[in-house]
């Protein structure tokens, strides 16, 4: 039998969705381009007491501004709206990225030389984080954010990916194609050119999990 979503769930979803980026109900809802009140705890239920639910329209502008994927918020509604573990992650930042040693031929963080973060910890645990570095990935990303990279989670197009070529460059797009021959990626920054890039030539695609910003 399918389980019945709660009114709780989704609310203390959102609520954890926030918390990972840093945000307060009110920070959610302004980034996602929704009015400053739109999830108060005043509006999740009426003056005589009943039940408010978010919009659908609401959830996907909170996942399209946060960068999370549903199956990401879906995790937190599963988890009955708790507040997921904190832990260490290896951090390091994107420019650094290119240089030998710090992953393995996979995309598996290895070697030294990595600080640490400490942040929510529902991600794998091969996940790492990244520091974006420079203005190529404005306006999702900017200088200063930490992503969250997963080389074990599965890459779908659409998905926004870290990938690394065979020639030590490491850029962050948006996965737009992949064929036996090329990997097609897209550019967040309009300014920056879209990338075709030889499958020979690409030593491994990390799928971005979510970021803190």
């Amino acid at each position: 039998m399918a389980e019945i979503l709660t009114h709780s769930q989704i609310w203390a979803a959102l609520d954890a969705l926030g918390e990972r980026y840093g945000l307060t109900a009110s920070g959610l809802a302004r980034k996602a381009g929704l009015d400053p009140t739109t999830f108060n705890r005043s509006k999740r239920q009426t003056a005589d007491g009943r039940l408010r639910w978010p919009s659908t329209e609401s959830i996907a502008k909170v996942l399209q501004a946060t960068g999370a994927s549903l199956d990401d918020f879906m995790t937190l509604v599963m988890a009955k709206g708790q507040r997921p573990p904190r832990g260490g992650r290896p951090l390091i930042g994107l420019a650094q990225a290119g240089v030998g040693g710090f992953f393995d031929d996979a995309g598996f963080a290895t070697g030294t030389g990595w600080d640490e973060i400490d942040v929510f910890a529902d991600a794998d645990e091969h996940s790492y984080a990244l520091e974006i570095s420079g203005d190529s990935m404005a306006p999702l990303y900017r200088d200063g954010d930490i992503v969250i990279v997963s080389p074990a989670a599965p890459v779908r197009r659409g998905d926004r990916v870290v990938v690394k070529t065979t020639a030590g460059e490491v850029i962050a797009k948006e996965l737009k194609r992949q064929t036996a021959r090329t990997v097609e990626l897209k550019s967040f920054n309009p300014a920056y050119p879209d990338r075709v890039l030889p499958r020979e030539e690409v030593s491994w695609i990390a799928r971005i999990l979510w970021a803190s910003q």
